[in-house]
């Protein structure tokens, strides 16, 4: 039994207009259903079977209480692996000569699942990775709205196929995308369905077929998807589910040699090591999405309330787990002390807790290593510098049994490594800057090129900005977050640098072409 909601009721990552009581009430009727199926067993799906593994299941708990086991999945090896692979190229085949109507069509109907089953999507997001509600919520609606958009491209295009001009009278020709063939698609935990379903769906509306690793630690989410798609009728061996490890199952996938390309989110170390022992034959598409570090800039002239406001939910949504988030933020001199009492005063107000609960805007990291590696950062920015707000676990009361940490804001010298390592967590440096070509400049300095806010109310230091700063996604005076809340068909999220491999990102009009590759069909009049 799936919670549908109506038609118009819509969530987004910075939705206002909303009719809050009846979206609790969706949320906490889900959230029943679901907690029901608690502690089940789980196979792997190739080829529309349930496969069982000899390998030791994933015991899938959930980080807000440790103790709640939310279910055990079968953990692929290489064996799963090699089946799952050659069942994707048996179907591949028939999936492509499909036509592009008709599997948009399917993926459509996806779409309409997603938003038929929101609210179940939503609550096992919540329980399984520490969402907020609204959060999870803009998780599922995101991942719906993807799918359709990357329809829309396939269709405005019809179908990747395009009447070429004539050198002679007697040739006719054409230009057509055609699908590579079989695309590992491995998943990051943080949006463990909106990027699944992105990266996944834009493979097979081009026609390929996907052999699909979720994260680890998201292996519920990852195989509703699979469902999805499965009841949205997809035909079997076009899109397989394999939950396991990623040093055993991702990379046994993308090292797989009838792999034909591979799409990843996750961290830049293992991103590279994916884009350089890919190709070795010959290059094979490898479309990747790893990280940032990204900053945000106060500049004397801004509306410090927004500034603050928008700093706020961006460096402490999913507590700060976001490719997106902001992590770093450098302030006009003249304006850095009430701007950080104000963002203190903010952070100080976040209700932190259950994240499946009414209202709790502040949930736990995902695992024990995001504390470890939470607690390095602190001691060190203790050494380096003051901690302004946070600094600790939280362990008063039922926050004792999940991974919860305080929201931390740290002002830090320039100097400082803090400002250049993703942390992937709830840890925010904070320094002043002397103008527009400082903050610029430090902005700049990192390896990754994700996102990027200004708050500024001067037109030439708004158009500098954008002139400037090495990022894909950059944003104005957001004060529904500085850094974050890309959506699908308004801004395409495209890292630069080491923050992605092809200069053109999900959520943009470019990415389903890049699933696909071109062939040149010229016919001579006999």
């Amino acid at each position: 039994m799936t919670a549908t909601a109506p038609a118009q009721f819509k969530i987004t990552y910075t939705s206002a207009d909303v009719d809050w009581e009846l979206f609790h009430r969706q949320f906490d009727a889900a959230l029943a259903r679901v907690r029901g199926q608690l502690g089940r067993d789980y196979p792997l799906y190739i080829a529309g079977e349930a496969v069982r593994s000899a390998a030791e299941s994933i015991v899938d708990r959930s980080p807000s209480d440790t103790a709640v086991v939310l279910g055990r999945f079968a953990a692929a090896t290489h064996q799963e692996v090699d089946r799952a692979v050659r069942a994707a190229r048996v179907a591949q085949a028939a999936w492509a000569h499909r036509g592009w109507r008709e599997r948009g069509a399917l993926v459509r109907r996806a779409a309409q699942l997603i938003r038929e089953r929101k609210f179940e999507l939503a609550a096992i997001m919540s329980l399984e990775v520490g969402k907020s509600r609204v959060e999870a919520m803009g998780d599922a609606e995101e991942s719906a709205d993807l799918l359709d958009y990357y329809c829309q491209q396939l269709e405005d295009a019809n179908g990747f196929v395009r009447q070429m001009a004539k050198v002679t009278p007697v040739e006719h020709n054409m230009d057509v995308l055609r699908p590579y063939g079989v695309f590992a698609c491995i998943a990051p935990f943080n949006f463990p369905l909106a990027l699944s379903t992105g990266m996944s769906g834009a493979a097979l509306v081009a026609g390929n077929a996907v052999v699909y690793k979720p994260a680890e630690e998201a292996p519920w989410t990852g195989l509703k998807l699979y469902e999805i798609y499965r009841d949205a009728g997809l035909p079997p061996g076009v899109f397989n589910f394999l939950s396991g490890s990623g040093p055993e199952a991702g990379e046994a996938l993308w090292r797989h040699p009838g792999v034909d390309g591979v799409v990843f989110t996750g961290s830049k170390a293992v991103g590279l090591r994916i884009y350089r022992g890919l190709s070795t034959g010959w290059i094979k598409p490898c479309l990747l999405e790893m990280g940032g570090k990204n900053a945000a800039i106060v500049m004397e002239s801004a509306d410090l309330d927004a500034a603050a406001d928008g700093v706020t939910r961006s460096a402490f949504g999913l507590q700060n787990q976001k490719c997106s988030a902001t992590s770093r933020v450098y302030v006009h001199e003249r304006v850095a002390r009430p701007f950080l009492e104000k963002l203190v005063e903010r952070a100080t107000a976040l209700r932190i807790g259950d994240p499946t609960e009414r209202d709790v805007f502040f949930g736990p990291v995902i695992n024990a290593r995001a504390v470890a590696t939470f607690e390095r950062a602190v001691a060190q920015a203790r050494r380096e510098g003051a901690i302004l707000h946070g600094g600790q676990r939280l362990t008063d009361g039922s926050l004792e049994r999940g991974y919860f940490l305080a929201p931390t804001i740290a002002r830090l010298p320039l100097s400082s490594s803090l400002f250049l390592e993703e942390l992937f967590v709830p840890f925010l440096a904070a320094a002043e800057v002397a103008g527009l070509d400082q903050a610029i400049a430090e902005a700049n300095k990192v390896e990754y090129g994700l996102t990027a806010g200004i708050f500024s109310k001067r037109p030439e230091e708004i158009e500098r900005f954008f002139d400037e700063i090495e990022a894909g996604v950059c944003y104005v005076n957001k004060r529904t977050g500085a850094t974050t809340g890309a959506w699908p068909g308004a801004q395409p999220f495209t890292g630069w640098k080491g923050s992605g491999s092809t200069g053109k990102g999900g959520c943009g009009p470019y990415y389903v072409a890049q699933f696909l590759r071109e062939q040149s069909r010229t016919v001579i009049e006999a």
